[in-house]
């Protein structure tokens, strides 16, 4: 529910439909209202009222009608209540990474001139996030207001929905109860896990990455020697007035723009590609991985995108090609890709051609990628890959030991798949279960990147030896 949505409470609203037959739908739904105890009241008192007419006892006649018409007071009480209120939600946050808390605050506002009587506020929220929670509100005060909070938590990706708002109703004797529900929901994003990672220097020459982007930054600032035309508000220090003389107009020396470095997080859905499911399994390390490689990158400074093996990419091709623009964007195109990655699914490609088509554009700078199983066809494919980017690295990880709880099925065939990418010049590691990603990047800068003919590699301090 969204700050400040208002909405009936229980028993005001529907008697008031102009031909009478929203009154006596209200009707039957208030009677539908009555709680077992009167259910139990109602029934015994038409027993008593036939037993006195059978047995022709009159004092039991006024037991029965006292027994039946105490349930019907009470719905006619509980219907004709007339009061409004309003009802907010807030999270905080609204995207929490899966396995965090967030905290759900409800607030109720009594915006009418009548105190309200006993109410029972429920909100409804998915299995997934934990039991429904439910609150007893006292009688609220005319302009009064009370505050309520309850945890969420998932170990599960996800958006889910919270709402709508509840509120109950209920007479001192609790033979009725109303419910009433507000019409707004809010949703929680639960997104991946972002694991944090060792600073590595990755180092580049033209391709707009590594040291060649600090040589660019520190080129701001300087003239550029193609002049523009003349905007309002630009400094009139910044004249270039040989081509003002020329073009016979006002003209500027632009500045030549800061060129950012750029890299490509490719995630492999692949349904066949991965075997399991549950927070544990290899797909979940997957979408974690590449979570947090973009958020360490977009921290970095680099520009980011986010591609799948379907071919569609995040941000979008309409930004850049589909990497972020300015570096103040970094926060935000965080959210969207971890948003993304919050409903990301397996998908039902057979290969990675369409991620390959994707980088047919070459300058593609950085490229990370997540695979799952690969044929040998497939991971010919993949170190076509690497011949359109600088460098490569890719973390492959077997399904079938990853669901065997790290036995591999075909050990000589993950080694040979591995051995195909690193010959195209990718720096290729096995993901095994239970492995984290921080010593797996320290791993890709210990090894480097491609051969020395093959373009840049990854360099810096990192940890030794251990993989083949």
């Amino acid at each position: 529910m969204t700050a400040g949505g208002t909405g009936m409470a229980p028993g005001e609203g529907d008697g008031d439909d102009r031909d009478g037959r929203q009154d006596r739908g209200g009707v039957r739904a208030a009677l539908a209202g009555l709680t077992t105890r009167g259910r139990s009241f109602l029934a015994a008192g038409v027993a008593a009222a036939v037993c006195s007419y059978v047995l022709g006892q009159a004092d039991l006649l006024r037991v029965g009608l006292l027994l039946a018409a105490l349930p019907l007071v009470c719905v006619a009480v509980v219907y004709r209540t007339r009061y409004r209120v309003a009802g907010s939600r807030r999270l905080s946050p609204a995207r929490v990474p899966a396995g965090s808390e967030a905290r759900v605050h409800l607030r109720v506002d009594n915006v009418s001139r009548l105190p309200t009587g006993l109410l029972m506020l429920q909100d409804r929220v998915p299995y997934v996030l934990g039991p429904r929670p439910r609150f007893v509100l006292d009688r609220v005060e005319p302009g009064g207001r009370r505050e309520v909070s309850y945890r969420v938590r998932s170990d599960l990706r996800g958006r889910y929905p919270l709402g709508p708002l509840q509120l109950r109703l209920n007479d001192p004797f609790g033979m009725c109860e109303l419910t009433r529900s507000f019409s707004a929901y809010d949703t929680l994003t639960v997104v991946p896990r972002v694991e944090p990672l060792p600073l590595v220097r990755f180092t580049g020459e033209a391709m707009g990455y590594g040291d060649g982007r600090h040589r660019s930054l520190a080129l701001a600032g300087e003239d550029d020697v193609i002049p523009r035309g003349y905007r309002h508000g630009d400094d009139l220090r910044r004249v270039h007035w040989r081509s003002t003389a020329r073009y016979g107009e006002l003209m500027v020396r632009r500045e030549e723009q800061p060129q950012r470095a750029s890299c490509t997080v490719l995630l492999d859905t692949r349904r066949i590609a991965h075997q399991g499911s549950g927070p544990d399994s290899a797909f979940e390390w997957a979408v974690s991985g590449a979570a947090s490689a973009a958020v360490h990158l977009l921290e970095r400074g680099y520009a980011v995108r986010l591609l799948t093996d379907t071919g569609t990419s995040v941000p979008g091709p309409d930004s850049g090609g589909g990497f972020t623009g300015s570096g103040h964007d970094s926060a935000d195109t965080a959210g969207l890709m971890l948003d993304t990655l919050a409903v990301v699914d397996h998908s039902e490609e057979a290969g990675l051609g369409r991620a390959y088509e994707a980088l047919r554009g070459g300058n593609e700078g950085l490229l990370v990628a997540f695979l799952g199983d690969l044929d040998e066809e497939q991971a010919t494919m993949v170190g076509r890959m690497r011949h359109r980017t600088g460098t490569a690295v890719a973390f492959v990880l077997d399904g079938a030991a990853w669901s065997r709880g790290g036995w591999a099925a075909d050990p000589r065939g993950s080694q040979e798949r591995l051995r195909l990418l690193r010959e195209s010049g990718w720096t290729a590691l096995p993901v095994s279960p239970g492995t984290s990603l921080a010593q797996l990047w320290q791993h890709a800068d210990a090894q480097g990147g491609a051969p020395a003919d093959a373009g840049p590699r990854l360099a810096g301090g990192g940890m030794t030896g251990g993989w083949a």
